[in-house]
Formats: C-alpha cells, sequence, structure tokens
C-alpha cells in the first residue's frame, strides 16, 4: 500500500468494497452497535496470540470499569498475549492516561506515540481486524474485517505507523503540544522570532515556552553546554524514526 494512503482514505476504500459487495459472500461486515462490537471482541480475546492496536484516545473509562479494563489487560499479558499499542501524542497531555499508559508499557503492552492523526484499530493475529469506519474516537460504525486481502494491507499500515512513531518513554513526552510545535520549529534552525512570526504568537511566549522546555527535559543552565542544541537533540531522538 502506498505510503501516501491516509487511514481516511483507507476507510473510504472500504466502505466502497462494501457496498459494492453487498450480497456476496465477504468477510467485511460493518457493525452500527457499539454493545454487539464489544461481543465480537470479547469472543477473539481469549484465543488470540498478539494484538495490534491504534488509539487516537486513551482510556475514557471511569472508576471500576477502568480497573476491570486494566485488569483484562494484565491477564491477557500474563497468559501470553503480545500486544504493541500506537497512541496519538495528545494523549500524554492527560497525566492520568499517560500514567496508565506507562504502567501498561512496563507490564508488556509495548506503546508508541505519533503526532499524525489515527484511526482506532484493533488486529488480533492475522485473523480479524475492528476498524472504525469514522475519523473521530468511539464514534459508532465499525467495520469487523476477516478479509486476508485486507487484513494484509491493515497489518502493513500498523507495522509502518508503528516503526515511525516515538517510544512512548522520551522525556519530548512531557511537553505540552504547544511547546512540542515551539521545539519542532526551532528543530527547522528557526530563531525565537521566527518562531513566534510562525506561531502568531510574541517573542516573549515563545521565550517562556523555550524556558518551560528546558526544564521539563531537565536541561539546566551551563556554560559548557548549549541547552538549545540538547533541546533539539531530545526532539530529534523521539521523532526520527
Amino acid at each position: 500500500m502506498d505510503d501516501s494512503v491516509s487511514m481516511a482514505q483507507l476507510v473510504h476504500r472500504l466502505e466502497g468494497v462494501v457496498r459494492e459487495l453487498r450480497g456476496i459472500p465477504v468477510d467485511v461486515e460493518r457493525v452500527d452497535d457499539d454493545a454487539l462490537v464489544r461481543q465480537h471482541i470479547a469472543q477473539v480475546v481469549p484465543a488470540a496470540g498478539e494484538l495490534r492496536a491504534l488509539h487516537p484516545l486513551g482510556a475514557v473509562e471511569k472508576g471500576s470499569e477502568e480497573h476491570r479494563s486494566r485488569r483484562n489487560v494484565l491477564d491477557a499479558l500474563e497468559r501470553g498475549m503480545t500486544m504493541r499499542t500506537v497512541v496519538h501524542a495528545n494523549v500524554m497531555d492527560d497525566s492520568r492516561k499517560a500514567a496508565r499508559i506507562r504502567q501498561l508499557h512496563a507490564a508488556g503492552d509495548l506503546h508508541r506515540v505519533v503526532d499524525e492523526p489515527i484511526q482506532q484499530l484493533l488486529i488480533f493475529d492475522r485473523a480479524v481486524a475492528f476498524l472504525r469506519m469514522t475519523p473521530f474516537a468511539y464514534a459508532p460504525g465499525t467495520l469487523v474485517i476477516r478479509q486476508q486481502s485486507v487484513l494484509t494491507a491493515l497489518i502493513d499500515l500498523f507495522e509502518r505507523t508503528w516503526a515511525n512513531a516515538r517510544d512512548v518513554d522520551e522525556p519530548t513526552h512531557t511537553l505540552s503540544a504547544r511547546e512540542r510545535e515551539v521545539l519542532a520549529l526551532i528543530a527547522q534552525g528557526r530563531s525565537n522570532g521566527a518562531v513566534a512570526s510562525a506561531l502568531s504568537i510574541t517573542e516573549a511566549a515563545v521565550g517562556k515556552h523555550v524556558a518551560s522546555v528546558f526544564a521539563k527535559l531537565e536541561l539546566p543552565e551551563n556554560p559548557d553546554d548549549n541547552r538549545r542544541v540538547l533541546a533539539v537533540l531530545a526532539y530529534l531522538r523521539g521523532t526520527a524514526r
């Protein structure tokens, strides 16, 4: 599949496949009932040995529901399931979600982070995938896919996304979205004034963001070190894959 094909374009193509093949036996099914989707997933999990997942948002469960969801993941890991999960960078801005992700990562559900938009997707082994049909997380409408040719394309998409993602424990994940924007522009060689112009903010605001970046990346002022260069190197370690 061409690297330029986005997840939204892929979903559009799959919807077309479903329409064109309606009435013809094919292993792509649209399910609009979320409860039924959860039932399908629950039936697949016990026998699955591998899970690949893309999540645009972190878990939204609260209280006992969140605890049960986390316990289910840990139980699956204990029985030998391998898990890899890619989440959107915005998830790491939520301290509770970030803490949960790091706990699961340490337990064996390996996580990576991307800045680009992603679609909600679960792939169990090479047998079945659950793909949201809209670009909005947790929106109704899921494609349950067992068609091998489509599964191969989705697995390829996941693997390329995983390879280009950055590790969840990179220090740049402590930065806010605005601070990441500032650092990305600095990495392009821009001055504070040029960064301010690009983001339509004041140069003083850029200076505050830069100071916050230095603090979060634990880069103390040192006459022997250029903190601006060190911050860029940390950024590049987190994004250059």
